[in-house]
């Protein structure tokens, strides 16, 4: 599974940073890097939670920058 990281600067001057493939993976920060990490957290965070609540298989996952 290839889960992309998508950024964009919101007119107010902060970053968003959203994961599409898996919902409620959405967070800002005051930089680029800083939303981009809060997400790839977030994401790791989700997936674990389905892994061991067993609502989904461990599977190989690549995240990358879009």
């Amino acid at each position: 599974m290839n889960l992309a990281i998508e950024t964009e600067l919101e007119d107010d001057g902060r970053w968003i940073a959203e994961v599409p493939d898996v919902p409620g993976v959405l967070v800002y920060g005051a930089t680029r890097n800083e939303a981009m990490k809060k997400a790839e957290a977030l994401l790791l965070r989700v997936i674990a939670e389905r892994i061991e609540n067993s609502e989904s298989e461990a599977i190989p996952i690549t995240i990358s920058v879009g």
